[in-house]
């Protein structure tokens, strides 16, 4: 045999040992608990990176207590852009569920399960307050009623309306005039004001956008009703 080939071969068992020796040294160092097949598989949630921000049902900044529903609250912006309604993690009012209008949104909520009863929009510039009123009045003891204004939530308001919200906890539901911005959660059987609200008043002079103020959001956990 020539000396060469027999280098090659010398060569190639040389590398094969010492391959042999890498791997035998590195699977012992490594303890087989450090191969968890279900991070591989990805079934497990990564952790999150130093500095992330960690968010919580409705995409809140904070976790809500176990005694409480975590809610969002979003008015609408203008006229061009309707408001949201996030209640336990479950948009229950916005654009892409197709079931906001001008006016007036509200959904009601079961207080002690946190079930979405029903929900509906009240055009409050052409439509009949009379469907807002005759929506508002069968409303069980207990009830949570979310709101959240879209334009105008105003012009067609009567004193008989203004009484039931006012009813519910709200603060301004007297002073809610012609495309102010308001969002609010109350109850019906509440015995004080509802610490959930926000008006945001018409005004040429501070208004954000030509004719209508600010976007509205308020997020935060409102206590479960206990039967």
């Amino acid at each position: 045999m020539r000396v060469s080939g027999v280098l090659r071969i010398a060569a190639l068992l040389f590398t094969l040992f010492a391959t042999w020796l890498f791997a035998s040294a590195y699977f012992n160092h490594m303890s087989v608990k450090s191969i968890n097949i279900r991070s591989w598989l990805g079934a497990e949630k990564p952790k999150p990176t130093k500095g992330a921000v960690l968010r919580h049902k409705c995409n809140n900044k904070r976790e809500c207590p176990s005694n409480t529903f975590a809610f969002k609250l979003i008015s609408g912006a203008a006229n061009v852009v309707g408001p949201s309604m996030c209640f336990e993690n479950t948009m229950v009012m916005s654009a892409v569920k197709n079931n906001i209008g001008r006016g007036l949104n509200l959904a009601l909520v079961n207080g002690t399960t946190g079930q979405l009863i029903k929900a509906g929009a009240f055009d409050m510039y052409s439509g009949d307050v009379k469907d807002l009123i005759d929506f508002l009045k069968p409303i069980d003891i207990g009830t949570l009623v979310l709101i959240a204004s879209y334009d105008d939530a105003a012009t067609k308001m009567t004193d008989e309306a203004r009484k039931m919200l006012t009813e519910l906890g709200s603060s301004y539901a007297y002073k809610l005039g012609f495309r102010d911005n308001w969002i609010f959660l109350g109850g019906k059987g509440l015995k004080n004001k509802s610490p959930f609200e926000q008006y945001l008043k018409n005004d040429k002079e501070t208004n954000k956008y030509d004719g209508w103020p600010e976007v509205l959001e308020m997020e935060g956990c409102v206590p479960k009703k206990l039967e």
